[in-house]
């Protein structure tokens, strides 16, 4: 079984991830397990791509073991794409879900549902070497709501509403919102990548 160092502390992005992957022969270690629960890795990009491949790269450099950097964020129309790569640090640098939804909220103020579209963006970076990287973009399309809804989930979830099901991601089952998520999206464009390689 080959395996791959994840970029990211993130608890919730090691669960979806390995839910995903675990049909390929792969195991994916979390940072901690190889002794780098303390890096902290600057994500200076200004593009999903961009930072993915940052923390990709910190952590291969690192351990020198294939790894997979992600980024993501939630990109609104009517606010010209933001929060976009600053949706961790929106309403400030101490990554607070809560008050990032509550600013959300108060910058859409009064703006009516049709205006209120947004999509969710994942970029995935895997690097075997710096000569061997693949890259997965997925995204998922829908609206912001005007109250929060459901208890599941993380981040933007209770906001971010998906037509075809007419919830949020946070009311949806884990299970329901790995089938349609843009981490999902990302995700099965990078296991058929890898089951290209062999």
């Amino acid at each position: 079984m080959k395996e791959l160092v994840l970029a990211s502390s993130n608890p919730h992005k090691i669960e979806e991830i390995y839910a995903i992957l675990k049909t390929l022969d792969y195991k994916i270690l979390s940072m901690k397990a190889v002794g780098l629960e303390d890096m902290e890795i600057i994500e200076d990009g200004d593009t999903f791509e961009a930072n993915s491949l940052i923390k990709a790269k910190t952590v291969y450099e690192a351990t020198k073991m294939p790894a997979i950097g992600d980024d993501s964020g939630l990109m609104v129309d009517y606010l010209g794409g933001e929060p976009g790569v600053f949706s961790a640090r929106y309403s400030g640098e101490d990554k607070n879900y809560q008050a990032n939804n509550e600013k959300l909220l108060r910058n859409l103020d009064g703006v009516p549902k049709e205006k209120r579209s947004a999509k969710f963006v994942t970029v995935i970076t895997l690097m075997f070497s710096p000569e061997d990287i693949v890259v997965a973009r997925g995204e998922v399309h829908g609206y912001i709501s005007e109250t929060l809804k459901g208890d599941n989930g993380f981040g933007y979830d209770p906001l971010f509403v998906v037509p075809e099901k007419n919830k949020t991601f946070a009311e949806l089952s884990s299970e329901e919102k790995n089938q349609i998520s843009h981490r999902a999206n990302a995700l099965i464009k990078l296991q058929a990548m890898l089951k290209e390689r062999g």
